[in-house]
């Protein structure tokens, strides 16, 4: 005898035996409303004028899409944005910190050992007798500041502040555990209208819970 290899599932012909003809009794009657009441919604919008709305523009960044960097098993941790959002610093989880052009999307520097390492970006006076105005620390101009790259390495125990994009190291600071560095939101207001407020960096002891700023520690 042979098979059906092709099976049909077939409805009985009594719906009232039938559990499927009892859920097309119950279904279908309730389908013809909705899609008679929806019809009926429908011709009525379509009678009604339209109204044009007008696109309102809103104030925010356009996000554009960004390659991606595959390193396997190395995997990114935290990233740090430059304040014009030209640099990248991103480290990973085994020790790397990568400095990133995020417009020729190139890495144009790389830092190996720094595990559990976290990167701020911070504007600081690298040589005050060169600046163009006043020593003052509150009477600078733009200029004047030099984009530098904090990075701090809890496993060594030190904070060290780096000049960019390829500059050398122009600090060591030690630093106890449980140390961390922060950064405003926002940044402080000027003291006068002529002056430039730089990125600041603190640094919050792990020992006696000072607030120190950073960025007076370059002379």
């Amino acid at each position: 005898m042979a098979l059906n290899t092709n099976p049909v599932i077939r409805l009985s012909e009594d719906r009232n035996r039938s559990i499927v003809g009892a859920i097309l009794s119950k279904v279908v009657p309730a389908t013809f409303l909705t899609l008679a009441s929806f019809s009926k919604m429908v011709w009525r919008s379509e009678q009604t004028p339209r109204k044009i709305s007008r696109a309102v523009s809103q104030p925010y960044a356009k996000a554009s899409p960004v390659t991606c960097l595959k390193d396997p098993p190395r995997k990114g941790e935290k990233l740090a944005l430059s304040p014009g959002g030209t640099l990248a610093a991103i480290t990973d989880s085994l020790g790397r910190i990568l400095l990133l052009d995020t417009q020729a999307l190139v890495v144009v520097r790389l830092w190996k050992g720094y595990r559990e390492a976290s990167c701020l970006f911070m504007e600081a006076l690298i040589n005050r007798d060169m600046a163009s105005t006043s020593s003052s620390y509150d009477e600078q101009r733009k200029n004047d500041y030099s984009l530098c790259l904090v990075i701090h390495a809890p496993r060594k125990g030190i904070i060290e502040i780096w000049k960019m994009r390829t500059g050398l190291r122009l600090l060591t600071i030690p630093c106890p555990k449980g140390s961390i560095i922060l950064q405003p939101s926002t940044r402080s207001a000027a003291s006068n209208s002529s002056s430039y407020n730089p990125l600041e960096v603190f640094l919050l002891n792990g020992d006696s819970g000072q607030l120190s700023l950073l960025n007076r520690s370059i002379g």
